[in-house]
Formats: C-alpha cells, sequence, structure tokens
C-alpha cells in the first residue's frame, strides 16, 4: 500500500519516460503483493489483518493507478467505475457473508481478473497514447471482472434468497 502513492505520482509526473518508470514500480508492487499472498496461504501465515489488508492492497493499487490514468487521457472513466463498481459490490456481498460466520474467498477468476487489471495497467503505461491495441486489453480486463462478478454472486446468491429469522 506504501507504493501507491509513488506509483500515481509517476504516473502523473512530467519528465522523460516517466510512464516506464510507473510501469515498473507498478509491476514490482503488483508483484510482491501476489508473491506475499502465494507465500502466506502456502506457509500458513495468515493472519486476520493480512486478509483484510492483502484484497485492500490490490484494489488501492489498479483504482490508484487507474484513477491516474483516467486523468493522463489514458482510460476512459467508465472503464474505472465499472471495475470500482464490481469491487464495491463484492466487498459488500463478503460483508453480508461475514455477519453470518461464512468467508467468501478469493476464487481463481478472480485472481485471473486481479491478473488482467494489473496487465491492462502496465500495458496503458507502455503503450504509446494513441495505441488502439489498447482497447483489446482492457477489453478483456473488463470481461474477467464482469465474470468474477457474476461468479461471486451466484456463490453467494443464498445470502440474498434466504428469508429474514
Amino acid at each position: 500500500m506504501l507504493v501507491v502513492p509513488v506509483v500515481v505520482w509517476l504516473i502523473l509526473a512530467d519528465f522523460a519516460n516517466h510512464e516506464r518508470w510507473a510501469a515498473v514500480a507498478y509491476a514490482i508492487a503488483a508483484s510482491s503483493d501476489s508473491l506475499d499472498g502465494f507465500l502466506a496461504r502456502r506457509r500458513g501465515w495468515t493472519s486476520v489483518g493480512g486478509t483484510f489488508l492483502d484484497p485492500l492492497a490490490d484494489k488501492l493499487l489498479v483504482v490508484g493507478a487507474l484513477t491516474a490514468l483516467v486523468e493522463e487521457g489514458r482510460v476512459s472513466a467508465w472503464v474505472v467505475l465499472i471495475i470500482v463498481a464490481r469491487e464495491f459490490a463484492v466487498t459488500g456481498l463478503r460483508l453480508v457473508a461475514a455477519g453470518e460466520d461464512e468467508v467468501i474467498g478469493a476464487s481463481q477468476l478472480g485472481k485471473l481478473k486481479t491478473f488482467s487489471q494489473n496487465v491492462m495497467v502496465v500495458c496503458l503505461l507502455l503503450a504509446a497514447p494513441d495505441a488502439r491495441w489498447t482497447d483489446i486489453v482492457v477489453a478483456i480486463a473488463l470481461i474477467l471482472t464482469a465474470w468474477s462478478f457474476a461468479d461471486y454472486f451466484w456463490r453467494g446468491r443464498h445470502h440474498f434468497l434466504a428469508r429474514p429469522t
């Protein structure tokens, strides 16, 4: 989470190759976050704090970078809105489930969504501002975002269909 302001500053900076530096910082932050989560699960180093902070760090990194990219005119605001809305909705579902003593963990599709969003951000940073091929990368990330949203809500639908007690 501490790298997010650095990444945003690098995206918005005005010096030669700032986008490349931003892409490197972003890629390192995203990779280290993924490695940290993997090692924590593999070695049993999980904690309540880590379970809360790890997905928060993912979301802050992606949303921070995308917000800066909107300001730079590299991505449309509606793309960011879809991504942010999905994150709020899934977090809300997880909170409802937690209130009923159920944990809805990250799915493989959710991890693929995060990966595709990370690739999208790096591509947007490294591509020429008028590159059309980035539209395909953005579309793939949006499709995976919507698909993982549908998957989470399908898996947690019983929380919304249950009768109040």
